[in-house]
């Protein structure tokens, strides 16, 4: 059976707002892991080490600013990182510094969608970076109510920034909560997460939402950003994506129990989303430091 994910209890009490951690380092040794709290990590001169956040996997570049939600797993990896002067300021605050009747107050709004799409982890565009980045290396020098304050600010700041990408598939977190501001929307995605493994057409889900074929297709690509058989597909490779880190199912026996009927289609179509195999992914992670925490 595949090892437990590491839960790491950070040293950030009840009665402190955030946590911060700056340093110089010369490469990542801590495994993959997930914590209760939210994460904001900054990383500088790490060239082609590899970030992992959920089911997602990539070469990072110079500049690297990624806000982690509660209980996602993710980690940093040397990789082909050959830097050996690499700045790291991590920020790990309470899923309740921002109460959840304030958060639903126009002014923050912006704040609160940030909040939701970091439950599958995101990373900020090199603008973004750069502008924000000055105050990132600044605020461990600030103390006090000024700190919180300059936080809650870098947080708005980002919350409206442009270009910000959010990275793991949604069913691979199991996020049951995602708001599309529509029942029919949120009735369909409830379908497909509950019968992903089974034949699912869209003449089906059409009914589901009481609408012709071609009213719901334009309509659900509106809502969510997305055609019917992209969304569909996200769903089952991160049920995938989490059989293949979690058990030791055969690959084809996988992408079967997921709905992909043909194995072809499957690589093809997994290879196109994370830019690697299924095989390489499964590699990848048993290779990242998961391991049993007591």
């Amino acid at each position: 059976m595949p090892a437990e994910l590491l839960r790491e209890i950070i040293p950030l009490t009840t009665n402190d707002c955030f946590t911060i951690f700056s340093r110089k380092k010369k490469g990542f040794d801590f495994p993959l892991h997930y914590h209760d709290e939210f994460e904001l990590n900054f990383i500088m001169d790490a060239k082609n080490a590899q970030r992992i956040i959920g089911d997602h996997i990539s070469d990072i570049g110079e500049l690297e600013l990624a806000l982690i939600g509660p209980n996602l797993q993710h980690g940093w990896f040397t990789h082909k990182c050959t830097s050996e002067q690499i700045t790291e300021i991590t920020i790990q605050f309470h899923r309740d510094m921002f109460d959840e009747k304030l958060l639903q107050r126009n002014q923050l709004s912006f704040i609160k969608s940030m909040f939701d799409k970091s439950l599958r982890g995101i990373v900020f565009s090199q603008a973004t970076i750069q502008s924000i980045m000055p105050r990132l290396i600044e605020l461990p020098q600030k103390h006090g109510f000024d700190s919180v304050l300059e936080l809650m600010s870098i947080l708005h700041d980002l919350s409206v920034s442009r270009n910000m990408k959010t990275l793991s598939d949604a069913s691979f977190c199991r996020i049951e909560s995602l708001s599309y501001n529509s029942r029919r929307v949120e009735k369909v995605m409830e379908h497909l997460n509950h019968n992903f493994d089974k034949d699912i057409s869209l003449a089906e889900v059409s009914k589901i939402a009481l609408m012709t074929d071609v009213a719901f297709s334009r309509f659900f690509k509106a809502r969510t950003g997305k055609t019917f058989v992209d969304t569909l597909n996200e769903i089952r490779l991160g049920h995938a994506s989490r059989m293949l880190i979690e058990t030791t199912q055969g690959i084809t026996e996988v992408a079967y129990k997921c709905g992909f009927n043909n194995m072809s289609n499957f690589n093809r179509i997994f290879k196109k989303k994370k830019n690697c195999t299924p095989k390489e992914f499964r590699e990848t992670y048993n290779a990242s430091g998961v391991r049993t925490f007591i």
